[in-house]
Formats: structure tokens, sequence, C-alpha cells
């Protein structure tokens, strides 16, 4: 293949082909594709887990579990990308042309597939505890630390962990939220966590959260 020596001189002389080409220009342009980006990854994680389950690849506790956090994350994630330009998931999906029909499916039932009904089942509390790990852990790294607004999520972990048959009595997380619940309860509605109480809680949490997964991949 033969080169023009002019036509490379040209482009020496020409530095702005070379400069890196920027998505955004400022720090809300940049918000903006990085919220796109977590949305992106949420939903095709999700779209290779129900392959997974599909594909056997997964237990139907791993997948619960898994897919439950999916969903909070992506409720999560689309709240900060819906507007004008993604009214729907739907749009956002036709933009960036996205093969994900089993992750919409998901997202539109609200559920994993393991969940069938509605009746309090293994996979629905795995489900529910998964949920209230996240938004319980969620709620405090956004400094949320009033009493009134924290308790009743952690009610809803402690009683939804209680009634999980395969979880042990003696497991650790339970002890932990027991622990917390009665911290809680001790305080006035308008009350809040000091800042050392709130790191301690997340770490908590965290711990617990970790171990109820290591336990679903055990059983």
């Amino acid at each position: 293949m033969a080169f023009s020596v002019g036509s490379v001189n040209q482009d020496i002389n020409r530095p702005e082909l070379y400069e890196e080409v920027k998505l955004f220009r400022n720090v809300r342009d940049r918000e903006k594709y990085d919220n796109m980006g977590d949305l992106f990854a949420v939903i095709n994680t999700l779209q290779h887990l129900e392959k997974a389950y599909i594909r056997d690849c997964v237990t139907p506790k791993e997948y619960t579990a898994s897919c439950s956090r999916l969903l909070v994350q992506y409720k999560a994630a689309f709240n900060l990308v819906q507007g004008d330009e993604f009214p729907t998931i739907d749009a956002f999906v036709k933009k960036f042309r996205l093969d994900c029909a089993a992750a919409l499916e998901r997202i539109k039932e609200d559920k994993p597939i393991t969940i069938k009904d509605d009746k309090g089942n293994t996979s629905k509390c795995i489900a529910d505890i998964v949920s209230l790990f996240i938004t319980l852990m969620d709620k405090l790294r956004l400094e949320i630390k009033a009493m009134d607004e924290l308790q009743p999520d952690l009610r809803d972990l402690h009683d939804t962990m209680n009634r999980l048959s395969i979880l042990p009595t003696d497991f650790e997380g339970k002890e932990k939220v027991a622990d917390w619940l009665n911290t809680l309860s001790s305080m006035q509605a308008s009350d809040e966590l000091s800042e050392q109480q709130s790191r301690q809680f997340i770490f908590d949490l965290e711990t617990s959260y970790n171990a109820f997964n290591k336990m679903l991949h055990q059983s």
C-alpha cells in the first residue's frame, strides 16, 4: 500500500486529529454518562444471570439472591437516568440496542423467576432479605441516621430472617441485626445514630450480608 507524504505531513500539522475524544465537557455531563453506564451494566448483568439460571449454571437460591440484588440496583440506577430522553427503560434499551429480552421480563415482573407467588415461600424470604440489607446500607451511606427512618426496615429484616427456615438459629447475622434493633428500639423517634454508630452499623450489615450470601452458596 502506498502512502502519500503530503497526506502524512498534513496530518502532522493538524494536532486536533490526535486529541482524545471526550464524551463530556463538564461534571454534569460526566455524571450523566456514568449513570447511563451503571444502568447499562446492571441490565447486562441481569440478562446474563437469567441465561445462567436457564442453563442451570446457578442454584435457585443463588439466583434468587443475585436477582433480587440486581432488581434493587436497577431501580436506583434507572431513577438517575429517567427523564425526557429516557422516560421508560424500553427507550433506553432501544437507544443503545441492547439485546436483553430476559432482563426486561424480569424488570417488568419485579421479582426473581423463582418467586411464583406471594405466600411467603423460601424464595420470597431470600429476596426480601437481600432487598432489606441493601436498602438499609444505602440509607446509612446517604447519612440517614434517624431512628424512625431505619427501625422499620431493620424490624422487617429481623422478622424475615426469623421466618427463613434454612437460616441456622445461630447465624451470626441474626444476632447482629437483633442487637441493632434493640439499640434503635431504645431511642426516641427523632434520635439519630452518631457517626461512629453509623459506621459500625454499616460494617455489621455488610458482614451479615456477606455471611448470608455465603450461606446460600453452601446450602
